[in-house]
């Protein structure tokens, strides 16, 4: 008996003349996950994608294939199925040999039958009533409830197999990955801005990311902490490319030539002029940040306004309704908290003002500014940029 991966459609069913073009981006993103793993067959068939070991190595893997698929953007379920011949024999010997495992926790169950092959002899309900009558016949124990079973075990009758399974899990839903375009990602190494690349590529964005540091003030280990939360993103993301861009001459004359109460507005107009210059040279079409409002003192409303005036492009704040709570929580599940709270140094907290503008006016922004030689150093820091590719 073989086992496969079905993987369920999201919004894509939705898609009408262009469902196409959404199928092919998230087929050619599941066959690039499934490349690193091993030998597969990827199809699409009536609303399903099928996700099939070739070889036996390839199948001592499904685990690895398996968690794979529910991080794939797009699908909604993620089920282990059992194949086999579209016959009820080969149904209910499947049910009595594949099912037991993933049943064995269970103490109540219901079987539900999907008959896309309207040739096949029995109806929808009589195939559960004969696979339900199956399941106990090997596990007598168990008992049927179709109200609130503990597991769902569900028959699909399509046009080339049997497939039956217990359930399936959660996908990571969404769009494909690359179907709506590219964005470019202020990557602090906080815990927000992670956030934001998975929710951006959630809705189909592809990422890639800016990190500004200002060493000596902060360090290679705030570095490597950021490449390796792009790394961890890369398992939702995909290849993430991090551009590094160095702050510290600019930092400094801030500190030296501004008043201290806006420091943080002036350097993050600063970092937003160079996303802008950075995401216009990498064809990026708009800014994407970890900002929810009101959470620090360059988040309010009036902060916000000052520093998005610099920027062409839209800029994207996916979190900006959310607290830090539901942040942190998004933040376990993606699995980049326990990286993003790592204690080193950010360049957002260097020279931090004892009593930053909370409610600034445009006009004293850009007077403080006039005191820098701005464009100097804005150019001195991109001539130095570097990048590194997270795969």
């Amino acid at each position: 008996m073989n086992e496969v991966i079905l993987c369920k459609y999201g919004e894509v069913i939705l898609k009408g003349a262009n469902k196409a073009r959404f199928e092919s981006i998230l087929l050619r993103d599941l066959r690039r996950r499934a490349a690193k793993i091993g030998k597969f067959d990827v199809s699409y068939g009536q609303s399903t994608v099928y996700i099939v070991p070739l070889d036996d190595d390839s199948a001592a893997r499904i685990d690895d294939m398996y968690a794979e698929a529910k991080r794939t953007f797009g699908f909604v379920g993620v089920a282990r199925a059992a194949v086999v011949e579209k016959t009820l024999e080969a149904v209910l010997a499947a049910a009595k040999e594949y099912l037991p495992p993933y049943l064995a926790a269970a103490r109540t169950f219901k079987v539900e039958t999907k008959r896309s092959d309207k040739r096949f002899p029995l109806k929808s309900p009589e195939i559960s009533g004969e696979v339900g009558g199956a399941i106990l016949d090997a596990m007598p124990s168990l008992r049927v409830d179709l109200e609130n079973p503990d597991v769902v075990v569900r028959v699909e009758i399509r046009e080339h197999a049997a497939y039956i399974h217990a359930g399936q899990d959660k996908g990571a839903g969404g769009m494909p990955l690359g179907s709506n375009g590219r964005g470019l990602l202020l990557l602090s190494g906080g815990i927000d801005s992670p956030v934001a690349a998975h929710m951006m590529a959630k809705r189909g964005m592809t990422v890639e990311s800016v990190y500004f540091e200002s060493p000596p003030y902060t360090s290679e280990l705030a570095r490597d902490k950021v490449f390796e939360l792009a790394r961890i993103l890369t398992g939702w993301c995909g290849r993430m490319r991090v551009n590094v861009m160095t702050l510290t001459h600019l930092q400094e004359e801030i500190r030296d030539k501004c008043d201290e109460d806006y420091f943080t507005l002036i350097l993050r107009r600063a970092m937003m002029r160079l996303a802008q210059r950075l995401a216009d040279e990498r064809g990026c079409a708009a800014l994407v940040t970890g900002e929810s409002l009101g959470q620090v003192a360059s988040q309010t409303l009036a902060a916000i306004a000052v520093t998005d005036c610099v920027a062409a492009s839209p800029v994207f704040r996916p979190l900006i309704g959310l607290d830090k709570q539901e942040i942190i929580v998004r933040a376990r599940e993606i699995g980049t908290f326990d990286t993003s709270i790592l204690p080193y140094e950010d360049c957002c907290t260097v020279f931090t003002p004892r009593h930053p503008r909370t409610q600034p006016e445009l006009a004293k922004v850009e007077a403080e500014e006039a005191k820098l030689d701005l464009d100097a150093l804005l150019d001195e820091t991109w001539e130095a940029r570097f990048h590194k590719i997270i795969e």
